[in-house]
C-alpha cells in the first residue's frame, strides 16, 4: 500500500516528556458524492532504534482531511525520528492496526527518509532555547501567490543556524497569515478561502521543514481574521467571517497544541473551549494568552474595556502565583509594553485596568523571572518595566516582529520609552529600552536559564543584529 508525504505538514507541536503531536494533511479525492477514505499513519523510532508500531487516523472533510498523531510513552531528553504519512483504503479504522506491517510502502531515502523531533527533559531546571517571532506575509491575490521566496527565507536562516545554535521551540505568536490581503481589496470571507490561505503559507519549503523538526506552538492575532478584529467587525463579521476564520484557526494552529485531550489510542478528544494555553518545558513555563478573541471594546466608557475573559485572567493570576522557581515567558500577540507615543487602542494601552491588576499582581506578590513575548508591530526591541520608588522591581519585555512584512516597519520615535505606564497611578511603571529597535524583518532567538535571559536578534538572512544577557 502507497504511503504519501503529507500536502501539509508534518508539524511536530506541543512535545512534553513522554508526548508530541504531529499534524498533518492528507488529500481529497472524488468518489460518487462523497470522497475516498483517508488515512493517516505514524511511525517513529528513537534515532537509530527499532520502529515503533504505526497510529493511524481518519482525515475526512470536515478537518480539511487533516488530523493530529500523539505517540505517548517515550523517553525524556530523547530524539526521534519519524515518519507521518497518508494513504487510501477502502477499510474502517479500526481495522487498520490489523494490517500487515509489510503492506505499507514507507518512503525511502530518495523521498525524504525521516523527520525528528527531541522530548522535554525532566530536569526542570534544564536550559531552553526557542526561535521566536510573529507576523509573516504571503500576498495571495486572485489565486496567485506573491513574494513567496522572501517570506520564506527568514526560516531557512532559522534552519540554517540550528546546525551551529540548536533550538528547542518555535514560538509563532500572531499572524501567521494574513487573511486580509491589502486591507480590503480581497480579504478571505469563505471557509474555503482561510482553508486554501493555510495550506499556502504552511507548504513552503523552508517552514515546513521547520516545523516538521521543531515543536511549534502558535496563537492568532487579528490577521487570522481581519486587521484590527474586533474594532471594526460588523455584525455581519462578528457571525460569519469569525466563524470561517476560527473554524480554520482550529483545524491549522490550535489543534496541535497543548489544548486538547490525548485518548489512549493517541488521538485528540473533544474541540477547544478557549484558545490560551500553558505548558512547561526545562526551565521555561510558558502561559500564551488569547489577547484578541476576547476583547470588549465599551466606546463609551473605557474602563469597561476588556482585552481578555476574568476566567482567562484568573488562569493568568494563579499561574503567575505557582510558586515555581522557573523562568515565566508570558505571550501576549500585541505589546502590553511600553505605551505607543500615539494610538494605543490595539494594544495593551487600551486596556489600562486589566493591564494594572496584571501589573499588581506581579508586584504585590513579589513575582520574578517573569518575561513577556510578543510580537505585532513589525519591529524587534527587548526592554525592562521599572517602577520609580521601588528599584526591588523588575518584569522584562522581548518584543520580536517581523518575520517578513513587504513595506514600511515602524521605527523607535512611535513607542514611548522612558515614559511611565497609562492608567498605572499611583504606582508609575516606566518601560526602559534595554536593545536597539530593529525595523528590518528578524526573528529573535531566547536562551533561557533558570537565571537569565540571553535575546539574540537575527535579521532574515541570519546574520547577527544584537545580543543582550538579562539577570534576573
Amino acid at each position: 500500500m502507497k504511503l504519501n508525504q503529507p500536502t501539509v505538514g508534518p508539524i511536530v507541536g506541543h512535545t512534553s516528556t513522554d508526548l508530541v503531536r504531529i499534524f498533518l494533511r492528507g488529500s481529497q479525492e472524488r468518489e460518487g458524492d462523497g470522497f475516498r477514505r483517508c488515512f493517516a499513519i505514524l511511525r517513529w523510532r528513537p534515532a537509530g532504534g527499532s520502529w515503533s508500531k504505526p497510529l493511524f487516523n481518519k482525515l475526512t472533510l470536515n478537518f480539511d482531511f487533516t488530523g493530529v498523531l500523539v505517540p505517548q510513552g517515550l523517553t525524556p531528553a530523547t530524539r526521534y525520528e519519524y515518519q507521518a504519512c497518508w494513504f487510501f483504503a477502502e477499510t474502517e479504522l479500526e481495522s487498520l492496526p490489523a494490517i500487515d506491517e509489510k503492506t505499507f510502502e514507507w518512503p525511502t531515502p530518495d523521498d525524504g527518509l525521516y523527520d525528528s523531533f527531541s522530548t522535554s527533559p525532566a530536569n526542570d531546571l534544564a536550559p531552553r532555547r526557542y526561535a521566536v517571532g510573529s507576523c509573516r506575509y504571503l500576498l495571495r491575490l486572485f489565486e496567485q501567490t506573491l513574494f513567496d521566496d522572501r517570506g520564506d527565507k527568514l526560516f531557512r536562516s532559522i534552519l540554517e543556524k540550528r546546525k551551529t545554535e540548536p533550538v528547542d521551540g518555535l514560538m509563532m505568536i500572531g499572524d501567521q497569515i494574513y487573511a486580509d490581503d491589502l486591507n480590503f481589496i480581497a480579504p478571505d470571507t469563505t471557509i474555503l478561502q482561510y482553508l486554501e490561505r493555510y495550506r499556502s503559507v504552511f507548504s513552503q519549503p523552508y517552514i515546513r521543514k521547520l516545523m516538521a523538526n521543531v515543536p511549534t506552538y502558535m496563537i492568532l492575532d487579528d490577521h487570522e481574521i481581519e486587521d484590527n478584529w474586533p474594532k471594526g467587525a460588523k455584525r455581519k463579521s462578528a457571525t460569519t467571517l469569525f466563524t470561517n476564520a476560527m473554524y480554520a484557526y482550529q483545524i491549522y494552529q490550535c489543534s496541535h497544541s497543548p489544548l486538547l485531550n490525548v485518548t489512549p489510542d493517541g488521538r485528540l478528544d473533544g474541540i477547544p473551549r478557549r484558545y490560551w494555553y500553558s505548558f512547561s518545558d526545562g526551565c521555561a513555563d510558558w502561559f500564551v494568552m488569547d489577547s484578541r478573541t476576547e476583547r470588549v471594546i465599551a466606546p463609551d466608557d473605557p474602563s469597561r474595556h476588556q482585552m481578555i475573559s476574568q476566567t482567562q485572567m484568573k488562569a493568568l493570576l494563579d499561574w503567575l502565583d505557582d510558586q515555581s522557581a522557573r523562568v515565566k515567558l508570558v505571550v501576549t500577540s500585541v505589546p502590553i509594553f511600553p505605551d505607543m507615543a500615539a494610538e494605543n487602542d490595539d494594544k495593551w494601552g487600551g486596556f489600562q485596568a486589566q493591564r494594572q491588576t496584571i501589573l499588581e499582581h506581579i508586584r504585590t506578590k513579589g513575582i520574578r523571572k517573569v518575561v513577556f513575548v510578543s510580537g505585532d508591530v513589525h519591529c524587534s526591541f527587548a526592554g525592562r518595566l521599572e517602577l520609580k520608588n521601588d528599584s526591588s522591581f523588575a518584569v522584562h519585555f522581548v518584543v520580536s516582529s517581523s518575520f517578513y512584512w513587504p513595506t514600511a516597519h515602524m521605527q523607535e520615535h512611535q513607542f514611548a520609552f522612558g515614559s511611565a505606564l497609562q492608567g498605572t497611578a499611583p504606582q508609575q511603571y516606566v518601560s526602559k529600552r534595554l536593545t536597539q529597535v530593529h525595523s528590518d524583518d528578524n526573528y529573535a532567538r531566547l536562551e533561557v536559564s533558570p537565571t537569565d535571559l540571553v535575546v539574540r536578534y537575527y535579521d532574515r538572512k541570519g546574520s547577527a543584529l544584537e545580543k543582550k544577557k538579562i539577570t534576573f
